[in-house]
């Protein structure tokens, strides 16, 4: 079974001594239009060093320009297609591509055509 959006979402999460169903987990609006995240695991679980989070951004929407101060981000792309610009460098944003975005750079993702969902990470922890 290949990594996707679907079975991500309808997965698990498994901890030392814990286990979570994703499906459990809520998704929440961004500060975005059309930009929603499922929170799968929070610095709360790994003492603040990771965090992990499903992307969804409807079809047109995007998530404009931003910066995560001291925070390393890892993209990989799940499912649709869009784009991403890291500090002025536009990125073609498919299924299977993976973006390592260095902290304290500026950058923006835009859905294409159609949803876009990306599985982004954190280190250390975003929450």
């Amino acid at each position: 079974m290949s990594l996707n959006f679907k079975t991500l979402d309808n997965g698990k999460i498994v901890f030392m001594n814990d286990e979570i169903n994703a499906n459990d987990l809520k998704w929440n609006e961004a500060a975005f239009e059309g930009v929603y995240l499922k929170h799968l695991v929070q610095g709360s679980s790994t003492n603040n060093t990771l965090s992990c989070h499903l992307v969804r951004i409807k079809a047109g929407c995007q998530i404009g320009d931003h910066i995560h101060e001291g925070k390393l981000e890892l993209h990989e792309v799940l499912e649709g297609q869009g784009k991403a610009l890291l500090d002025g460098k536009e990125i073609k944003y498919e299924p299977g591509v993976s973006v390592v975005i260095p902290a304290d750079i500026n950058h923006s993702v835009t859905a294409g055509n159609e949803d876009l969902y990306l599985l982004a990470k954190f280190a250390p922890a975003l929450l």
